[in-house]
């Protein structure tokens, strides 16, 4: 019989050894911890079907994530799949900067655009519960998938299928956070690693990377009450640009944020309409 230890041995011929543990974990629903634990246990010829079939798809190029079914993010269990942007820990900038903008007590009205797994909304949910959280996203299979991280962490996220702000008409937030698409169409990266698996329309977005957020802050005004504020992801070498697009749309108070790594990763503003900007604004 094969053991623990064989199998892992045998797999990191193809795979590093902490995504190895990672998969044989969820094939025995055990923790990494558990096989270290019990590395001469044997395992039985489904289990080891299982695994053999995640190492090869894994050795393939399919993420990791989606093998699993889940990611973490700001410490919670992320239900993922190929509908939806797998979570990366530097969008939890974005999280933090929304808590601190809300406070936690504050009872704001925010909306999420393009929600993808939910993490972002549902994340913000659970850490201001007086707030009212609304989430959108084109793709009926993403909200599928959001609907059900909701339920699973016990959050009351209103969900709803629209194209950025088509399906809100006449509706209005104090706080707007999006991790849209931003990398160029011709972008080398979309075709190697992870980036292959997902979906393209929640990474490409246009020749320059800009075409949804252009549309993002060009509408936001429309669903932002006075004084509210917009909060974007965006790439590495976009921060200039989405300055520049946020101030032409009578936006004020515009600061980039980097992340852990000191990448300049996240842009927030406020809405300041025309005649309620002061005469010195630029």
């Amino acid at each position: 019989m094969t053991t623990v230890a064989a199998a892992l041995a045998a797999a990191r011929a193809k795979l590093p050894a902490n995504e190895a543990r990672l998969l044989l974990g969820q094939v025995l629903q055990q923790a990494p911890a558990w096989l270290l634990a019990h590395d001469d246990e044997s395992l039985d010829e489904d289990a080891l079907l299982t695994f053999a079939s995640f190492v090869a798809r894994r050795a393939g190029g399919e993420p990791v994530a989606y093998l699993l079914g889940y990611r973490e993010f700001f410490g919670r269990r992320f239900g993922v799949g190929p509908s939806v942007l797998i979570p990366r820990p530097e969008t939890e900038l974005l999280v933090e900067l929304a808590i601190a903008r809300v406070g936690a007590d504050g009872t704001a009205n925010i909306l999420d655009l393009g929600t993808g797994s939910g993490c972002i909304a549902i994340t913000l949910a659970l850490e201001l519960p007086l707030a009212r959280l609304t989430a959108v996203d084109s793709s009926a299979e993403a909200l599928r998938l959001a609907s059900a991280n909701s339920l699973s962490l016990g959050t009351a996220v209103r969900l709803a299928q629209s194209d950025w702000f088509s399906g809100l008409t006449g509706e209005k937030f104090e706080l707007i956070v999006s991790n849209p698409p931003y990398v160029a169409s011709g972008d080398s990266h979309l075709r190697s690693g992870d980036l292959r698996h997902e979906p393209s329309q929640a990474l490409a977005s246009g020749a320059d990377g800009l075409d949804a957020i252009r549309q993002i802050v060009a509408t936001a005004p429309r669903h932002l009450s006075a004084g509210g504020a917009l909060l974007i992801e965006h790439a590495y070498d976009q921060a200039v640009a989405v300055g520049e697009l946020l101030r032409a749309a009578s936006f004020s108070e515009i600061r980039t944020y980097p992340d852990l790594a000191g990448i300049l990763r996240v842009t927030g503003a406020v809405f300041a309409p025309k005649d309620e900007m002061p005469t010195n604004s630029r």
